[in-house]
Protein backbone atom coordinates (compact mmCIF):
# COMPACT_ATOMS: atom_id res chain seq x y z
CA UNK A 1 0.00 0.00 0.00
CA UNK A 2 1.62 3.52 -1.40
CA UNK A 3 0.96 6.24 0.84
CA UNK A 4 0.57 9.93 -0.24
CA UNK A 5 2.74 13.06 0.68
CA UNK A 6 1.12 15.66 2.64
CA UNK A 7 2.46 18.16 0.13
CA UNK A 8 -0.23 16.29 -2.89
CA UNK A 9 -3.06 16.34 -0.31
CA UNK A 10 -2.89 19.65 -0.69
CA UNK A 11 -3.00 20.31 -4.45
CA UNK A 12 -6.24 21.52 -5.64
CA UNK A 13 -5.90 21.27 -9.56
CA UNK A 14 -7.03 17.17 -10.08
CA UNK A 15 -5.41 17.11 -13.41
CA UNK A 16 -1.84 18.06 -11.86
CA UNK A 17 -2.36 15.89 -8.89
CA UNK A 18 -2.66 12.80 -11.13
CA UNK A 19 0.96 13.72 -13.14
CA UNK A 20 2.29 14.84 -9.95
CA UNK A 21 1.56 10.79 -8.82
CA UNK A 22 3.12 10.09 -11.53
CA UNK A 23 6.13 11.47 -11.25
CA UNK A 24 5.91 11.15 -7.53
CA UNK A 25 5.86 7.34 -7.66
CA UNK A 26 7.71 7.01 -10.90
CA UNK A 27 4.58 5.26 -12.72
CA UNK A 28 2.67 5.77 -16.23
CA UNK A 29 -0.56 3.99 -15.60
CA UNK A 30 -3.16 4.71 -12.79
CA UNK A 31 -6.40 4.19 -12.31
CA UNK A 32 -9.09 5.92 -9.94
CA UNK A 33 -12.37 4.01 -8.66
CA UNK A 34 -15.13 5.42 -6.66
CA UNK A 35 -18.60 4.33 -5.92
CA UNK A 36 -22.44 5.86 -6.09
CA UNK A 37 -25.04 5.00 -4.23
CA UNK A 38 -23.32 3.81 -0.97
CA UNK A 39 -25.87 5.96 1.25
CA UNK A 40 -29.22 4.90 -0.60
CA UNK A 41 -32.15 2.44 0.84
CA UNK A 42 -32.59 1.07 -2.20
CA UNK A 43 -31.12 -0.11 -5.24
CA UNK A 44 -27.41 -1.13 -5.91
CA UNK A 45 -24.08 0.44 -5.17
CA UNK A 46 -22.47 0.60 -8.35
CA UNK A 47 -18.09 0.94 -8.51
CA UNK A 48 -16.17 2.14 -11.84
CA UNK A 49 -12.85 1.78 -12.08
CA UNK A 50 -11.40 3.84 -15.17
CA UNK A 51 -7.63 4.55 -16.65
CA UNK A 52 -7.83 7.97 -18.34
CA UNK A 53 -5.10 8.81 -21.23
CA UNK A 54 -1.45 9.83 -19.91
CA UNK A 55 -2.43 13.04 -21.40
CA UNK A 56 -5.52 13.62 -21.51
CA UNK A 57 -7.24 17.03 -19.49
CA UNK A 58 -10.08 17.87 -19.04
CA UNK A 59 -11.23 20.81 -16.63
CA UNK A 60 -14.99 19.72 -16.07
CA UNK A 61 -14.30 16.44 -14.74
CA UNK A 62 -14.93 16.73 -11.16
CA UNK A 63 -16.87 15.21 -8.67
CA UNK A 64 -19.87 14.02 -10.11
CA UNK A 65 -22.71 15.43 -7.49
CA UNK A 66 -21.07 18.77 -8.48
CA UNK A 67 -22.02 18.54 -12.23
CA UNK A 68 -25.53 18.84 -13.25
CA UNK A 69 -27.48 15.69 -15.10
CA UNK A 70 -27.15 16.95 -18.53
CA UNK A 71 -23.18 17.78 -18.24
CA UNK A 72 -22.81 14.53 -16.22
CA UNK A 73 -24.19 12.83 -19.58
CA UNK A 74 -21.97 14.24 -21.71
CA UNK A 75 -18.66 13.77 -19.81
CA UNK A 76 -20.09 9.81 -18.96
CA UNK A 77 -19.83 9.19 -22.88
CA UNK A 78 -16.56 11.42 -23.61
CA UNK A 79 -15.31 9.20 -20.38
CA UNK A 80 -15.90 6.04 -21.93
CA UNK A 81 -15.01 6.84 -25.62
CA UNK A 82 -11.29 8.18 -24.49
CA UNK A 83 -10.64 5.65 -21.46
CA UNK A 84 -8.06 3.65 -22.10
CA UNK A 85 -9.75 1.27 -19.93
CA UNK A 86 -12.89 0.76 -17.72
CA UNK A 87 -15.06 -1.09 -15.65
CA UNK A 88 -18.40 -1.12 -14.07
CA UNK A 89 -19.06 -3.09 -10.96
CA UNK A 90 -23.09 -3.44 -9.84
CA UNK A 91 -23.60 -4.43 -6.16
CA UNK A 92 -27.13 -5.69 -6.23
CA UNK A 93 -29.03 -4.79 -2.64
CA UNK A 94 -29.00 -8.23 -1.58
CA UNK A 95 -25.77 -8.29 -1.68
CA UNK A 96 -24.99 -4.96 0.17
CA UNK A 97 -27.47 -6.21 3.19
CA UNK A 98 -25.20 -9.55 3.24
CA UNK A 99 -21.71 -7.63 3.32
CA UNK A 100 -22.83 -3.84 4.58
CA UNK A 101 -22.27 -0.79 2.57
CA UNK A 102 -18.69 -0.60 3.41
CA UNK A 103 -17.22 -4.20 2.31
CA UNK A 104 -20.10 -3.56 -0.64
CA UNK A 105 -17.95 -0.89 -1.68
CA UNK A 106 -14.39 -2.48 -1.03
CA UNK A 107 -15.52 -5.32 -2.92
CA UNK A 108 -17.03 -3.41 -5.75
CA UNK A 109 -13.73 -1.84 -6.58
CA UNK A 110 -11.55 -4.60 -6.31
CA UNK A 111 -13.81 -6.37 -8.24
CA UNK A 112 -13.85 -3.26 -11.33
CA UNK A 113 -10.10 -2.58 -10.69
CA UNK A 114 -9.05 -6.10 -11.48
CA UNK A 115 -11.98 -6.20 -14.68
CA UNK A 116 -9.44 -3.67 -16.46
CA UNK A 117 -8.02 -4.76 -19.77
CA UNK A 118 -4.84 -2.90 -18.34
CA UNK A 119 -3.10 -3.68 -14.77
CA UNK A 120 -2.98 -0.43 -13.36
CA UNK A 121 0.62 0.28 -11.77
CA UNK A 122 -1.04 2.73 -8.93
CA UNK A 123 -4.89 2.52 -8.22
CA UNK A 124 -6.48 5.54 -6.43
CA UNK A 125 -9.26 4.68 -4.18
CA UNK A 126 -12.21 7.16 -2.96
CA UNK A 127 -12.23 7.01 0.41
CA UNK A 128 -11.62 3.49 1.00
CA UNK A 129 -8.41 1.36 1.71
CA UNK A 130 -7.60 -1.91 -0.34
CA UNK A 131 -6.52 -5.13 1.59
CA UNK A 132 -5.47 -6.92 -1.35
CA UNK A 133 -1.75 -7.87 -1.87
CA UNK A 134 -2.25 -8.01 -5.85
CA UNK A 135 -3.62 -4.38 -6.26
CA UNK A 136 -1.19 -1.04 -5.18
CA UNK A 137 -3.61 1.76 -4.31
CA UNK A 138 -3.65 4.51 -2.41
CA UNK A 139 -6.26 5.73 -0.19
CA UNK A 140 -7.79 9.42 -0.68
CA UNK A 141 -10.25 11.11 1.30
CA UNK A 142 -12.71 12.67 -0.96
CA UNK A 143 -10.58 11.57 -3.72
CA UNK A 144 -13.40 12.79 -6.37
CA UNK A 145 -11.94 16.65 -5.44
CA UNK A 146 -8.64 15.38 -5.93
CA UNK A 147 -7.75 13.31 -8.75
CA UNK A 148 -9.06 13.33 -12.21
CA UNK A 149 -9.32 9.54 -12.46
CA UNK A 150 -11.11 9.06 -9.09
CA UNK A 151 -13.30 12.16 -10.87
CA UNK A 152 -14.05 10.45 -13.88
CA UNK A 153 -15.07 7.12 -12.16
CA UNK A 154 -17.81 8.80 -9.87
CA UNK A 155 -19.14 10.07 -13.29
CA UNK A 156 -19.36 6.82 -14.57
CA UNK A 157 -20.62 5.66 -11.22
CA UNK A 158 -23.39 8.13 -10.80
CA UNK A 159 -24.49 7.91 -14.44
CA UNK A 160 -25.03 4.37 -14.54
CA UNK A 161 -26.73 3.81 -11.10
CA UNK A 162 -29.06 6.89 -12.29
CA UNK A 163 -30.30 5.04 -15.52
CA UNK A 164 -30.79 1.93 -13.20
CA UNK A 165 -32.36 3.32 -10.38
CA UNK A 166 -34.76 4.78 -13.83
CA UNK A 167 -35.57 1.12 -14.77
CA UNK A 168 -36.36 -0.01 -11.56
CA UNK A 169 -38.87 2.96 -11.19
CA UNK A 170 -40.30 0.93 -13.55
CA UNK A 171 -40.35 -2.24 -12.78
CA UNK A 172 -41.11 -0.95 -9.08
CA UNK A 173 -43.60 1.94 -9.28
CA UNK A 174 -45.11 3.85 -6.44
CA UNK A 175 -41.38 4.61 -5.27
CA UNK A 176 -40.30 7.84 -7.51
CA UNK A 177 -37.14 6.27 -7.70
CA UNK A 178 -36.45 7.92 -11.23
CA UNK A 179 -36.35 10.98 -9.11
CA UNK A 180 -35.08 10.08 -5.51
CA UNK A 181 -32.67 7.38 -7.30
CA UNK A 182 -32.89 5.15 -3.88
CA UNK A 183 -31.97 7.84 -0.99
CA UNK A 184 -33.73 8.38 1.94
CA UNK A 185 -35.87 10.93 1.38
CA UNK A 186 -39.27 12.04 3.86
CA UNK A 187 -41.22 11.25 0.74
CA UNK A 188 -39.34 8.18 -0.39
CA UNK A 189 -39.83 7.17 3.14
CA UNK A 190 -43.60 7.83 2.80
CA UNK A 191 -43.72 5.31 -0.15
CA UNK A 192 -42.44 2.58 1.71
CA UNK A 193 -45.02 3.52 4.63
CA UNK A 194 -47.70 3.28 1.69
CA UNK A 195 -46.49 0.30 -0.39
CA UNK A 196 -44.56 -1.41 1.60
CA UNK A 197 -40.66 -3.16 1.01
CA UNK A 198 -39.97 -4.03 -2.31
CA UNK A 199 -37.47 -6.78 -3.55
CA UNK A 200 -34.77 -3.80 -4.32
CA UNK A 201 -34.79 -2.22 -0.65
CA UNK A 202 -32.57 -2.92 1.22
CA UNK A 203 -33.48 -4.68 4.61
CA UNK A 204 -30.34 -3.85 6.61
CA UNK A 205 -30.79 0.02 6.36
CA UNK A 206 -33.28 1.48 9.53
CA UNK A 207 -35.74 3.12 7.96
CA UNK A 208 -35.94 -0.34 5.82
CA UNK A 209 -35.63 -2.12 8.71
CA UNK A 210 -38.67 -0.95 10.93
CA UNK A 211 -41.29 -2.69 7.92
CA UNK A 212 -40.52 -5.78 8.12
Amino acid sequence: MVQPKVNMLKLKNRILFDHNIRQQHQVQIISGSDEAGRGAMAGPIVVASVILPLDYENVEIKDSKLINQNQRKLLFDEIKKIALSYAIEIIPASVVDVLNPKQASIVGMINSIKKLSISPEISLIDGEKLNDPKINSLQLIKGDNLSQSIAAASILAKVTRDEIMKDLDQKHPGYDWAQNKGYVTVDHQERLKVHGISPEHRKSYAPVKKYL
